[in-house]
């Protein structure tokens, strides 16, 4: 039987991410969330994928956990994989998570205590598309709350990066002030967050999975000590570190 052609695939993975979709839960399933310091919240997760570049299909995945509120590394996980799904916009997801959720089960398996309880994504979950970014499947395929966070803006379902927006940047004045992302069609997909004081350039947050999106606003501000949220800073800061001592002559 023939690989499927690039047209054929996308259709494949429009359909998967229609039904999967359907399974999205966009409110508060936790005690931690509901409550206003996140009492009981002890373990962080924070994922990504760096590659050398040049190289599209040669990545190392990384998992971090960190505690909380302490923000202290608990455990690390760097692994090179190699990514056989093409690369095409608003299907990132089925190229990444199979290695992302791969991470997660080793850890259960080995250490099942230090399994997060909730995981922050390095990219958006239902700010997307046909919301339905990694986030929202790494989300939906661990069972575990997901947070996707990404650093720039995706144009999508009539937000555009123009005067308006740039305005409501310019209108947030401290760590922890947002406005939402809402689109054409009234709903709001995300928000844009000042993480910090220090940064006056704003992150992208949105629901993965199993968390409201104010309270993925909330968490997400309480684990800046930067602009970056702390689980996906160290993620990525361990996956380009690794590169670097295992392929020296190579760049990231």
């Amino acid at each position: 039987m023939s690989a499927p052609s690039a047209g054929e695939l996308v259709k494949q993975w429009e359909s998967e991410q229609e039904r999967l979709r359907q399974q999205v839960v966009e409110d508060d399933t936790e005690d931690w969330q509901r409550t206003p310091g996140f009492s009981g919240l002890k373990r962080l997760g924070g994922v990504d994928l760096s590659f050398i570049k040049g190289d599209e299909i040669n990545a190392c995945a990384q998992l971090v956990v960190l505690s909380y509120p302490d923000l202290e590394l608990l455990y690390e996980d760097s692994q090179m994989v190699a990514l056989t799904a093409p690369y095409v916009a608003g299907f990132l997801a089925f190229r990444e998570t199979p290695f992302l959720l791969e991470a997660l089960q080793r850890l259960k398996k080995n250490q099942p205590a230090l399994v997060p309880q909730v995981v922050f994504v390095d990219g958006n979950g239902l700010f997307h598309y046909r919301e339905f970014g990694l986030a929202c499947h790494l989300g939906l395929l661990s069972g575990l709350p997901c947070v996707g966070v990404a650093k720039n803006l995706l144009q999508v379902q009539g937000v555009d990066k123009n005067e308006e927006h740039q305005s409501q940047i310019a209108a947030l004045q401290k760590g922890g002030d947002s406005f939402p992302l809402t689109a054409a069609s009234g709903k709001v997909l995300g928000k844009a967050l000042r993480s910090s004081d220090k940064s006056s350039k704003p992150v992208y947050v949105s629901v993965g999975h199993k968390i409201s999106l104010d309270t993925a606003v909330r968490l997400t501000h309480s684990c800046c000590r930067y602009r970056v949220p702390e689980p996906i800073r160290q993620a990525d800061i361990r996956s380009r570190e690794y590169l670097r001592v295992h392929f020296p002559t190579a760049e990231t």
